[in-house]
């Protein structure tokens, strides 16, 4: 298909992920792309020449990071619904983390090739911005599936850029879980700086301030109770720093939503805001950019927070009230779990959190000393 012109940032969608889930017990078994699609189409932010179908990963594409054997089990999972114990076992099949799923395979392929695609479009120019909220699967393994990730998305697109001749690629994961995939796939590559906060203890419980196992790595890890104001310090005192001394030729932002206040998968406190800011605050440090999702088990939290992040991505302010189009996908949504038995309106009427500032801790001042030594 014929490559179109940068006139603004790009969107990746497709609908692959509109009615697939994990299943109905699993923290994936919400809508979440097919939300922010939808949210940021209702409000006006998404015209259609702004908008690319999503590229499906081939298996040569995924090869270059992925096992043949991993690959092929993936497939042979998908057509017979079922893995084998041994399968299972050695590449962590079949569980209540990575589930047999009627489109596990197809969609982190497309996931994947997401990635791939943005790495391509952002490779034929010298400049521009592409957001693909469905390829922040930052856990999987060359041969192992992982915390609901079974392609690693971000490693493909990095990958696609490094052998294209990319010398340097930031990439900052803002994900409650630490970006342990990534960071070890590039842990003996010094073009790439790998940039992680994640909540101190949270599963898969690495990713600590003292860890040098990469030849470029910084984790920060933050304590429960993480707020807006310990994000801004993290943002000036730490990452960006980081960042203008590495001077990167593209910056890979991995966007979870997982660390908002209302996710059920970590104790952390930010605001939809405090992701709006940081995004904002990093676009600066290179002139090609790739924007990918993340965790998020809140519907209205996830979808509210990724619109917004498009939103930013063009230069739009997201605090602004929903259109009734809006509004009507936000209460169109459903969540099995106590919360959404029971939402707070404001998860309808409006897209912005209030900010939810607080001190900042000397935790949180000890442990980027710690991690910056």
């Amino acid at each position: 298909m014929p490559v179109p012109l940068f006139i603004g940032p790009l969107f990746i969608g497709g609908e692959i992920y509109r009615g697939s889930t994990y299943g109905p017990k699993h923290p994936l078994a919400i809508p979440r792309v097919s939300t922010v699609i939808d949210l940021s189409r209702a409000m006006g932010w998404l015209p259609e020449t702004r908008y690319l179908d999503t590229h499906v990963a081939t298996e040569r594409e995924l090869a270059r990071f992925h096992t043949p054997d991993y690959i092929a089990a993936l497939r042979r999972a998908e057509a017979e619904q079922r893995v084998d114990a041994e399968t299972g076992a050695r590449h962590n099949l079949g569980k209540l983390e990575n589930p047999v799923f009627p489109e596990m395979y197809r969609r982190p392929a497309t996931s994947a090739g997401s990635a791939i695609q943005a790495a391509r479009l952002l490779l034929e120019r010298p400049s521009g911005i592409v957001y693909a909220p469905a390829s922040g699967t930052h856990h999987a393994r060359a041969g192992r599936a992982s915390g609901f990730c079974y392609f690693n998305a971000p490693v493909l697109g990095i990958l696609e850029l490094l052998d294209q001749g990319v010398q340097r690629v930031l990439y900052v994961d803002l994900d409650a879980h630490h970006g342990d995939g990534v960071e070890e796939a590039f842990a003996e590559d010094g073009r790439v700086l790998t940039v992680s906060v994640h909540e101190e203890g949270r599963w898969p419980r690495t990713g600590k301030a003292e860890d040098r196992h990469a030849v470029q790595a910084r984790n920060l890890p933050v304590p429960p109770g993480f707020n807006d104001s310990e994000m801004a310090y993290l943002m000036e005192k730490a990452i960006l720093p980081l960042g203008r001394a590495f001077r990167p030729e593209v910056l890979v932002i991995q966007t979870g939503a997982d660390a908002l206040a209302e996710d059920p998968l970590s104790r952390l406190e930010l605001s939809n805001r405090a992701l709006w800011d940081s995004v904002a605050a990093l676009l600066p440090l290179a002139p090609r950019i790739l924007v990918v999702g993340g965790g998020g088990y809140n519907p209205w939290s996830v979808g509210r927070c990724w619109a917004g992040i498009w939103a930013v991505l063009n230069g739009i302010d997201p605090v602004t009230d929903p259109t009734p189009e809006a509004e009507a996908v936000l209460r169109a949504l459903t969540w099995t779990r106590a919360a959404g038995r029971n939402p707070p309106p404001h998860w309808f009427t409006t897209l912005a959190d209030e900010r939810r500032p607080g001190p900042v801790r000397d935790a949180v001042r000890r442990m980027v000393d710690v991690a910056l030594a």
